[in-house]
């Protein structure tokens, strides 16, 4: 099957050297003028009613809790029911939060926009409470349209189509319902990431609330040290609460669709290897190539107008599509990733190790998983450089980050459910070393909650990070009471 569109810019759907403290919470002061409390059981209850009171019922949620707020994550494993819920409407809304937060040593989970699959990312149980930020969601841009700011519980959807109504576009994420804040600060794959760089890389300032409540802006000229850590550091050092982005050029976005049955998956991996190496070189060139246990999904799209097929291509049109869909399931959800050089057979001899593993996966539990290689340019990491630079230390030369989706049902099968996958990633790491195709990079917004993708970023950049953790959050509240995300204390 084949589906051909021209289209705008709006979203096409698809499927270490410094160490930090861990502060005696009980002895140590903070510079607010209040004493830090030791933490306890009844510290987030107190600290619920201590900002209800403070900033009233519209901000801070207690119980009974709004179920279709608690459970407004992807994935069911994500869902956990919190002592209350902070919906902050400003970013002085954020700094009182924080204050109130770190006065009573409680544990807190920030939600943007709930797609991450890991638990606790995005969610905490009732020993703590949850920031969702859902209500700071405003997208304006200037009056020229080169900027626009962006609320860090906006979809990418809703950003997309305030740029397109302008006649702009913003690099940002693929799937419109995931929220702005945690893919900027992984990173940010988009479409045209090839040509303009990661999300992370586009954005000209942030509104940081930092741990003490105060509020600062960080960019290339004020806190250059912060701004750089944010490009993919991940929730190490504040909360952001707006995110200034450059836009870029509106152009129809030439688009093509093939499905194929499973069968035509290794050729179509020689394709996908040899277009990386051959056609990619027209950055305007992008593949969405998923292997799926039922089908395959190839999704090319080309930044620029065109009426004719693009040649960049070629090696996808050598094989015929089919007409087979996919099944998914939409409870419970893993993803996981792992980097490598481009080479063909590496590819294939790595999803015959896979292929064997995820149908036995579902044959036992009837989940479904994928198999997703996402290119990258070396032009990617080029675009860091010419931004002001980040910490993700990408090697300059083009190679792919292999994801993998995992969707099942019954809580009582996740071991089973996500052991292909980890099965996977070790097998793709021992080969390509073996092979001399290793990339010791793992991109942040694919990786699972075992996974530690800071630490692909290098040596001198970890310390670096560190270093901005300690300066701008010197009790380490982000360290020591945020329940999840990739923090630099658990490296």
């Amino acid at each position: 099957m084949q589906i051909s569109i021209l289209l705008g810019t709006a979203f096409i759907s698809t499927a270490f050297g410094v160490t930090i403290p861990r502060p005696n919470a009980a002895t140590t002061a903070r510079g607010n003028g209040y004493p830090r409390e030791t933490r306890g059981a009844d510290g987030p209850a107190t600290a619920c009613s201590e900002a209800q009171a403070e900033l009233g019922d519209s901000i801070v949620q207690t119980t009974p809790l709004n179920q279709t707020i608690v459970e407004n994550n992807w994935s069911l494993s994500c869902r956990a029911e919190p002592q209350c819920i902070f919906q902050p409407a400003s970013a002085g809304d954020v700094g009182k939060l924080l204050r109130i937060l770190d006065r009573h040593q409680v544990p807190f989970a920030i939600r943007s926009g709930g797609h991450s699959p890991n638990p606790g990312w995005s969610s905490i149980g009732s020993t703590g409470v949850l920031l969702d930020m859902s209500a700071m969601n405003a997208v304006t841009l200037s009056a020229d349209a080169g900027t626009i700011s962006i609320g860090p519980g906006a979809r990418w959807g809703q950003v997309a189509a305030a740029a397109d109504a302008k006649n702009v576009a913003v690099v940002g994420a693929r799937e419109p319902e995931t929220g702005v804040g945690g893919v900027v600060l992984g990173g940010g794959y988009f479409y045209q990431t090839s040509e303009y760089g990661l999300a992370a890389d586009n954005v000209k300032s942030f509104e940081v609330v930092l741990a003490d409540g105060t509020t600062i802006e960080a960019n290339a000229d004020e806190n250059s040290d912060l701004f750089w850590s944010l490009k993919g550091g991940g929730p190490n050092f504040g909360i952001v609460t707006r995110f200034d982005m450059h836009t870029i050029p509106s152009t129809d976005l030439w688009y093509t669709a093939y499905m194929y049955s499973p069968d035509k998956a290794p050729e179509l991996l020689d394709s996908m290897a040899q277009w990386q190496q051959e056609g990619a070189a027209d950055l305007r060139s992008s593949a969405i190539f998923s292997i799926g246990l039922d089908s395959v999904l190839v999704l090319l799209t080309y930044g620029a107008h065109t009426t004719a097929t693009p040649a960049a291509f070629e090696p996808f049109y050598r094989v015929a599509p089919s007409s087979r869909r996919s099944r998914r399931q939409t409870a419970r959800h893993d993803y996981r990733g792992v980097s490598s050089q481009i080479d063909a057979q590496l590819y294939r001899d790595v999803y015959g190790f896979w292929l064997e593993r995820a149908t036995a996966v579902r044959e036992a539990v009837g989940a479904n998983q994928t198999f997703v290689i996402q290119h990258v340019s070396d032009n990617v990491a080029q675009q860091g450089i010419k931004n002001g630079g980040n910490p993700l230390g990408l090697p300059q030369k083009s190679h792919q980050w292999w994801t993998t989706l995992v969707d099942w049902n019954d809580a009582k099968d996740d071991e089973m459910a996500r052991s292909a996958s980890i099965a996977t990633t070790a097998r793709w790491k021992e080969v390509s070393r073996e092979r001399g195709l290793d990339v010791d990079f793992l991109y942040m917004n694919d990786a699972s909650r075992d996974q530690s993708p800071l630490a692909g970023y290098g040596e001198k950049n970890i310390a670096r990070l560190k270093e901005v953790a300690l300066k701008y959050d010197p009790s380490q509240v982000f360290q020591n009471l945020q329940n999840g995300g990739f923090l630099l204390s658990r490296l």
